[in-house]
């Protein structure tokens, strides 16, 4: 549906003038004027920006599915790679639904879980709550960000906006907001769905946004999380876990010019493994990082690891 039309102005007096479609090719923020590459400050004078295929570290990664490294100091793109190609995120879905939650719950606020925390979809990572259980907001929040469980996400919604559909709703909205307009939502867990979608520059969107929020930025660095929380009839339950960062576990060793503050994985058959990172390099200038749809584990750590080195 076309909502209008935004005129935009780059370097200099020219004016340029583009349709809203919340399933545009070409997202509000990366504008770019086809003639010299001119960037339409009015919307991206504080984003990276990236029209195509861009490698400006000279490597190769020939197995991921989609791939984008974004300089956040000096807004520069050095690598994308099909960053507007549509594609199933699997758990970094869960990056939209702390946004969300964070945006609109209280990390005080009690929920409960209803029935439909109960998931049977094999393989898919859980933390084992039952209907009935409680606990606040904040923890479900670590939970969701630091074991990626597909069940908390759940009651996150639910308790967040009454219902899943009105959640979902809220992330679709937010995430046009932000200029995210080549994804779309129907879940707050990722697991597959033919209808949600993203872009890995939609991704960097949504992520650069999360991480304006403290709490957001705290749990993505924390390597494990112990809590207890209650069952129905208030008797007192336990979780130790590990994050499903192999960089926050130490089982996969950061380059050498870089350190990995946090960030989020994703795995499905569908969305084949995924990764989206905040690291700082040597002089501490931040990036973010992303690869979807690599065929193994192994290979994305590896993929991974070959980006963050081609930053100089």
């Amino acid at each position: 549906m076309l909502l209008g039309a935004v005129c935009l102005s780059g370097c200099g007096s020219r004016g340029y003038d583009m349709p809203y479609e919340l399933n545009n090719e070409v997202t509000s923020y990366q504008l770019l004027a086809v003639s010299d590459q001119e960037t339409a400050e009015s919307f991206a004078a504080n984003l990276c920006v990236a029209g195509g295929d861009v490698n400006e570290i000279g490597v190769s990664l020939p197995d991921a599915g989609a791939v984008a490294l974004f300089d956040m100091k000096n807004l520069d793109t050095l690598y994308a790679k099909n960053c507007n190609v549509q594609i199933n995120p699997a758990s970094l879905t869960k990056v939209m639904t702390a946004l969300v939650a964070i945006k609109y719950g209280s990390p005080d606020q009690m929920l409960t879980a209803s029935d439909n925390v109960i998931i049977t979809e094999p393989g898919a990572q859980l933390c084992g709550i039952k209907p009935g259980d409680q606990m606040t907001l904040d923890q479900a929040l670590r939970i969701l960000l630091i074991y990626s469980a597909n069940d908390v996400a759940i009651m996150i919604a639910e308790g967040v906006s009454g219902s899943v559909e009105e959640f979902v709703s809220l992330m679709n909205q937010e995430a046009a907001e932000l200029g995210a307009t080549n994804c779309h939502f129907t879940n707050p867990n990722g697991l597959t769905e033919e209808e949600h979608y993203v872009t890995t520059y939609d991704l960097y969107l949504i992520f650069q946004e999360a991480l304006q929020y403290d709490l957001f930025k705290q749990i993505i660095s924390m390597t494990s999380y112990t809590t207890v929380y209650t069952d129905r009839d208030g008797k007192e339950k336990s979780l130790d876990l590990k994050s499903t960062n192999l960089y926050l576990r130490g089982t996969v060793e950061m380059p050498s010019n870089i350190t990995v503050v946090g960030g989020k994985t994703g795995t499905t058959s569908a969305a084949g493994h995924c990764l989206m990172l905040l690291a700082n390099g040597s002089d501490g200038t931040p990036y973010i990082s992303i690869i979807m749809k690599e065929p193994t584990g192994d290979g994305l750590y590896a993929d991974m690891n070959r980006l963050l080195e081609g930053i100089k």
